[in-house]
């Protein structure tokens, strides 16, 4: 008896102890549900809210005709902040049929990119924002809320499958995942049960943006399911992206990675930053939101990474990756203004700066010129940008360890020389819009290659390009000297770029192949934008088809740029009408012939050449007068052999140094440079300035 009360009084103890623990758990699951709903909030409100969005930005980018044709998740985002068009919307509602499908998709499309199916998924976010905006009269509206159910139980029924895993994993459980938060509380439990189905694709793992991309779906699923530790575990993920220095992702220099060691900062980097920016608004005013720490990093990336390949609103076609898609270079300069401007809503005061000071550099015009100038060398990407305050150009380089470019999912079909030097000069940013369906890819602006009228090779993005390691550049922060060995398919040559604030110097040396195919470099090929020009004693001269120059010096002038080949080169210049077509190196596109006038400068080194040379000058931003009187005695050629190359500018007292072996070398009275080993350098004054990465 004594036994049993003894027992009874220590229960009895208990009791409160297991009352706190269950008011403490009460507590913390009613926190954990405000949390979600939070989140679930800030989702919905990211999803249609314009009250935001910054007015220029919209104004200017609502000037702008929306595509027809998309395959690219960034310009699908870009293209939903759009103003609600009601019309066309319900346009589409009235021609759904019976059965909830639509008759101008193809559901049985095998298409990789550009997947037809995914329009349906497209429109039924659509018409759940308009259901659940109160701007239209269309809010909670019973037609149209009838017809998402019927659009949403064809694709539960039919469960469309795309031959790219991409869009069964990533792509459409991000599109329809907002579809399904936005109607929500109407989905029944079949409903509900495949749209958990839709979302259960999606699985953590993988790497880079891919990894983003796939948290993000599970954190829409977790929302769904209410479970606050799923959702948890996937902004963890989300979040432990936001770092330097991995294999894939943001790396040291601010460039970005995927798909091993190649730039990508307008295809998986620019939904980084989307991404990021957008998370941050979900995020926000939760235990989940991001740190300072993690917010410095993406402020970091915008300004030391995305500010410096963009022109005026134009993105560096360098930058886009394999996403060669019609206006391209407009669409992906408005998502990193739009994702800055989205991150600056988070409070944090770098935020705020960098998307004002982004703006300003690109949609601002300033009499003064772009406030943003300096060079800038990306060691782990061989990827240069030189900026003044008229023009800015570009070089894209590879290596062994670097790639140059990708082809993937039907994308980039003729881009394998993209990679080899490229080399783009902006004064509008305009310069190369749209050019594409017209190039001679053989014929990348800055690329040695060989001339040749079969398909251009199709090699996977596996497969490095440039079979070589000497590639490289260095800066001082405002000049910039990049050389890249090149060796691929049998032509090797010797590149060299040196970037001042008048003139880019580009030489060649020892170029030889052991083909039979003639060699070429290109100067230029871009939109005719007024005549191409040669200057013939003291008049210019319109080129009409084309024309070749072997004279000693040929000036040559279009589109405010001036370009001088010096030497012995035999110049090629044309202008003419050509056709072409988006579908044949994007086959996301339809078939459809269109024309343009194009120019085109190169230099024809001949059939299997032994040691060839060239060495050109473009200046951007440069008049026809100024181009005539340019004095090409001001740069200076002080050593040029198969130990250096060294190149005098004494107007800025610099000294571009490419060291192929050890030398010494006295560059002026009372200095020596020595160079103890192969490699690069840039002296301006009396300071050395050494490379931060040599590849």
């Amino acid at each position: 008896m004594h036994y049993n009360q003894q027992c009874n009084t220590m229960n009895f103890r208990r009791i409160p102890f297991i009352l706190t623990l269950l008011f403490f758990a009460i507590i913390l699951k009613a926190a954990e549900a405000d949390e979600l709903q939070k989140i679930r909030e800030n989702y919905i409100r990211s999803l249609i809210s314009f009250n935001k969005e910054p007015a220029n930005l919209v104004r200017l980018l609502t000037a702008l005709p929306p595509e027809t044709e998309i395959s690219d998740q960034a310009v699908t985002e870009l293209h939903q902040r759009y103003p609600f068009n009601v019309e066309k919307i319900t346009s589409y509602m009235k021609e759904m049929r019976p059965n909830g499908s639509w008759s101008d998709i193809n559901y049985e499309d095998k298409k990789r990119s550009g997947w037809e199916p995914k329009i349906h998924a497209e429109r039924i976010l659509e018409m759940t924002k308009l259901y659940r905006s109160k701007q239209t009269d269309y809010y909670q509206s019973p037609w149209v809320e009838e017809t998402i159910h019927k659009a949403l139980n064809f694709w539960f029924i039919t469960k469309p499958m795309c031959l790219n895993w991409w869009q069964n994993q990533i792509g459409i459980p991000k599109t329809l995942g907002g579809a399904f938060l936005l109607f929500e509380d109407k989905l029944n439990p079949e409903e509900k049960e495949g749209a958990i189905a839709v979302m259960s694709h999606a699985r953590f793992g993988m790497t880079g943006q891919n990894k983003v991309w796939l948290a993000g779906n599970v954190m829409i699923r977790a929302l769904l399911q209410n479970n606050f530790e799923l959702v948890r575990e996937a902004r963890d993920i989300i979040a432990s992206e936001i770092v330097t220095g991995q294999t894939e992702g943001i790396k040291e220099d601010w460039s970005f990675h995927q798909h091993g060691p190649q730039q990508q900062f307008g295809n998986y980097g620019m939904s980084f930053i989307s991404g990021m920016s957008f998370f941050s608004g979900v995020f926000s005013g939760t235990s989940l939101a991001f740190s300072n720490d993690q917010l410095n990093i993406l402020c970091s990336l915008l300004e030391k990474g995305y500010r410096w390949i963009l022109w005026n609103g134009y993105m560096d076609i360098s930058s886009l990756g394999r996403q060669l898609f019609h206006n391209a270079q407009i669409h992906k300069g408005f998502s990193v203004a739009f994702a800055a401007a989205g991150l600056a809503n988070s409070g944090f005061p770098e935020a705020k700066t960098i998307s004002q000071e982004i703006e300003n550099d690109n949609y601002h015009s300033p009499t003064s010129g772009n406030p943003f100038t300096g060079h800038k060398y990306f060691p782990n990407s061989l990827y240069s940008t030189h900026r003044t305050p008229k023009w800015m150009t570009s070089l894209k380089m590879s290596s062994k360890q670097v790639i140059g470019t990708e082809l993937v999912n039907e994308d980039n079909l003729k881009g394998y020389y993209m990679g080899d030097g490229a080399t783009y000069f902006y004064i509008r940013g305009d310069e190369y819009l749209n050019d594409f369906p017209f190039w001679d890819w053989r014929k990348v602006p800055g690329v040695t290659a060989y001339e040749n009228t079969e398909a251009i090779p199709r090699k996977s993005r596996t497969q490095n390009r440039n079979n070589t390691d000497f590639v490289g550049g260095v800066t001082d922060g405002k000049y910039g000297l990049a050389v890249m060995d090149l060796d691929l398919d049998g032509l090797r040559a010797r590149k060299t770029w040196i970037f001042t604030d008048k003139f880019v110097l580009c030489l060649g040396r020892g170029i030889q192949s052991d083909s039979t195919l003639t060699v070429t470099t290109a100067i230029d090929q871009r939109g005719k934008q007024g005549a191409l020009s040669v200057l013939n004693g003291k008049q210019w001269e319109a080129i009409n088809g084309n024309k070749t120059f072997t004279s000693a010096q040929s000036r040559f002038f279009h589109d405010n740029t001036g370009y001088i080949v010096l030497g012995k080169s035999k110049a090629v210049a044309t202008s003419e009408n050509r056709s072409g077509q988006w579908h044949d190196f994007m086959q996301m596109y339809r078939p459809k012939l269109e024309e343009k006038e194009m120019i085109m400068l190169h230099l024809d080194h001949g059939a299997s050449p032994k040691k060839a040379t060239y060495q050109y000058l473009v200046l951007p931003g440069a008049s026809q007068e100024e181009t005539a009187g340019f004095d090409v005695s001001s740069i200076q050629f002080m050593k040029d052999d198969k130990t250096a190359l060294i190149v005098s500018v004494p107007a800025i007292d610099s000294y571009f140094i490419v060291a192929y072996k050890p030398f010494k070398f006295n560059y002026k009275k009372g200095h020596t440079f020595k160079a103890d080993a192969a490699g690069i350098y840039l002296i301006t004054g009396n300071r050395l300035h050494l490379p931060v990465l040599f590849a």
